[in-house]
C-alpha cells in the first residue's frame, strides 16, 4: 500500500488556525485532540478540529505545499477552507467510531 503525505489545517471554535504536515493523518489529528504535548500551540488554544486537508504522493510535495499555505494571508487560508468546508465541520468527527450496519427495509 502506498504511503501518502498530508497537509492539514486544524481550527478551534474561534477559528484560530494551525497548519501541519504528516504521513499519519488519523494518528496526528488524534494526538492534537488528546493534547499529547500539553505545551504545544494546538493544546494551548484547543485547536483540534480538522477543517481541511490535502493528500500527496510524496512528503516533499506536502512540505512544499505546507510552506506555501503558511505564507498565505489569513483571509486566503479562510477562503480555501470555506471553498471545501463552508460550515467548518470537523472532518475527523466520525473517525474511529463504529459504523452501523445498513438496515434493509422490510419488503411486503
Amino acid at each position: 500500500m502506498p504511503e501518502y503525505a498530508y497537509v492539514y489545517i486544524l481550527a478551534n471554535g474561534f477559528k484560530k488556525l494551525y497548519i501541519g504536515v504528516t504521513t499519519r493523518l488519523e494518528d496526528r489529528v488524534l494526538e492534537h485532540k488528546q493534547h499529547k504535548d500539553p505545551r504545544s500551540h494546538t493544546a494551548k488554544y484547543n485547536i483540534n478540529h480538522l477543517v481541511y486537508f490535502e493528500r500527496f504522493t510524496s512528503i516533499g510535495a506536502a512540505i512544499n505545499r505546507e510552506k506555501q499555505l503558511k505564507g498565505w494571508l489569513r483571509i486566503r487560508k479562510l477562503e480555501l477552507i470555506i471553498s471545501t468546508n463552508p460550515t467548518w465541520v470537523d472532518l475527523s468527527a466520525g473517525w474511529g467510531k463504529a459504523i452501523e450496519p445498513y438496515a434493509w427495509p422490510e419488503s411486503s
